[in-house]
């Protein structure tokens, strides 16, 4: 019979945040899969609890994956966590869920703290519905993009960013949603926890300055679309009529194609595209 994987959630920062069952579990598996052995190691250790460990991380995952299969396979339990929080939410994890679920290998999780949703639950923006977007793309087109698509969205829409990219996050930020409301959350339970409510520009502004550097792992809360955003927001036909108009004023195909998704909120490749089929 098959092992079970447990997914564990551990601190975001305050080890006493982890419950009472996630301690049980990772004394009762016969291993722990750490995104960061040497992170972990420090939990287990405040707890007194001694488990052999494996590296899980991203640039390993697929052929460490396979090897915690086979183990689970073989009958023996495993504990999967992450550096801190839930594992497989924005984390390598959610790889190792998908080839136990492949192989009907049972899978259950120890819940525990959520960085993603400490922050929503204090940022004094609308909870009720949210996006979790999680990290946006390095790679700058695909980011600006992903921020078009999203631009009429009214939900609560929730970020991750590291300290030595915020602050051009937050000018991407600006630039594709537009000055809106904004909860920036670092040291989540920490001694130095900061929740700093201003705009995007406020934002920017703040960390522009040199006092005022970028530390630690940031959650940013962002105030969802406005109703009137969303009613002046254009259809795809719309944005397809406003791209044909820039071409006529000269624009390239690819440029007016951009610059109407911008105003739109539409996505570039569908303007493009539906602007290419009605020239042909």
């Amino acid at each position: 019979m098959a092992g079970t994987l447990y997914v564990v959630g551990t601190p975001i920062g305050n080890l006493s945040d982890l419950s009472p069952r996630a301690v049980e579990t990772l004394q009762a598996v016969d291993f722990i899969a750490a995104e960061d052995t040497r992170v972990t190691v420090k939990i287990l250790n405040h707890f007194g609890i001694k488990k052999p460990q494996v590296s899980y991380y991203e640039h390993n995952l697929r052929e460490k994956g396979e090897q915690i299969v086979q183990r689970l396979l073989a009958g023996e339990s495993c504990a999967i966590v992450t550096d801190a929080g839930m594992p497989c939410i924005s984390d390598p994890g959610e790889d190792l869920v998908r080839l136990c679920a492949e192989q009907n290998i049972p899978v259950t999780a120890v819940p525990g703290p959520s960085a993603a949703i400490t922050a929503l639950a204090v940022s004094g923006l609308l909870t009720a519905r949210f996006a979790f977007e999680g990290f946006l793309s390095m790679n700058r087109k695909r980011r600006m993009e992903r921020l078009e698509q999203i631009r009429g969205d009214d939900r609560t829409l929730i970020f991750y960013e590291a300290p030595h990219k915020l602050r051009d996050t937050l000018k991407d930020l600006l630039e594709g949603l537009g000055d809106r409301r904004v909860s920036l959350c670092r040291e989540l339970t920490k001694v130095h926890e900061e929740i700093y409510r201003t705009t995007l520009a406020g934002a920017l502004q703040h960390y522009s300055q040199g006092e005022n550097k970028p530390k630690g792992e940031f959650v940013l809360v962002v105030e969802g679309a406005s109703p009137e955003e969303r009613e002046d927001a254009m259809t795809l036909e719309e944005a397809v009529e406003l791209a044909k108009r820039l071409r006529e004023e000269g624009l390239p195909p690819s440029e007016a194609a951009k610059q109407a998704a911008k105003q739109s909120g539409q996505k570039k490749n569908d303007i493009y595209r539906a602007m290419s089929s009605d020239e042909l």
